[in-house]
């Protein structure tokens, strides 16, 4: 399945729909709080990037190749949950959102982790990291958190651990199109692969997973051989322009995420979806 990368030629009865909503015709759906976690670990060509493949038939991204990621849990909320790092009002300045909502998304992006990737963002004290996640009673851990039948503050309380909010850093915030029926408001965080810790291909909702170095990946992209939402893509293009991990993690510690809606701006005699500014020369130069 190869995917339109961006910029994107837009139908003309998605340009019209867009008009509609646009000028109040229609209502958007209301998005749903996400968060993903782009994970790092070096290679030979940059830094190298974790992705799993969607099982094609889900209703959001199917088939798509994307970053470790879900949606927010009300039970993300909880102010009691175990925390190292960054305070949430200071994640809140970050992530431009209120408190409650940025300890929310920094647990979904460390639980939502854990659930797809087995790589927990989290250790005995606010200097030490889990070492191995590999156990049968991990996993058994692993698989109630994402039956929803554990919660991430109990999960860590039982353990004994603190959520280690300085291994993430803040790198993107993308809100699906108005036009889109299913829509997502999604901060996009970076991490380091914790030293001792090993991926696994554990996600029920993914078919394969791989690691890629991320330049690679935007090039698998534009080839086809990778389907990938534009979000996803982008980052790609944009985290393999970085020498490796530590450069990338470096610039998500001074990033402040500004929310980016696509809307519908001119493509030659046509329409395209917009993208971030800074992306627009790195696109530019692929396409030259």
């Amino acid at each position: 399945m190869r995917i339109p990368l961006p910029p994107v030629p837009l139908p003309e009865h998605v340009v019209g729909v867009a008009a509609e909503f646009a000028d109040g015709r229609r209502t958007p759906v209301e998005p749903r709080d996400a968060a993903t976690v782009v994970l790092l670990r070096p290679s030979a060509d940059g830094p190298s990037v974790y992705l799993l493949r969607r099982h094609v038939g889900m209703d959001f991204a199917g088939g798509m190749a994307v970053f470790p990621g879900g949606g927010v849990d009300p039970r993300d909320f909880d102010a009691d949950v175990a925390w190292a790092g960054p305070s949430p009002s200071e994640w809140a300045g970050r992530l431009g959102c209120d408190e409650a909502k940025a300890r929310a998304l920094v647990c979904a992006a460390v639980r939502e982790t854990f659930e797809e990737s087995g790589v927990l963002l989290a250790g005995p004290s606010a200097s030490e990291v889990v070492a191995d996640t590999t156990g049968a009673d991990w996993e058994a851990d692993r698989h109630a958190l994402e039956a929803r039948e554990l919660s991430l503050t109990d999960f860590l309380t039982r353990r004994g651990l603190v959520l280690r909010t300085d291994l993430l850093g803040v790198w993107d915030a993308w809100l699906t199109p108005v036009f889109e029926p299913k829509r997502y408001r999604t901060w996009f965080f970076a991490a380091h692969l914790p030293e001792g810790q090993v991926t696994r291909d554990v996600s029920t909702e993914s078919t394969s997973v791989t690691w890629m170095p991320a330049r690679l990946a935007a090039d698998a992209a534009e080839t086809g051989e990778l389907a990938m939402m534009p979000p996803t893509y982008l980052t790609c293009l944009e985290v393999g322009t970085y020498a490796d991990p530590d450069a990338v993690f470096a610039a998500a510690g001074a990033r402040t995420a500004e929310m980016f809606c696509p809307s519908v701006e001119p493509l030659g005699e046509g329409w395209t979806l917009s993208m971030p500014d800074r992306m627009r020369a790195l696109v530019a130069a692929r396409r030259g």
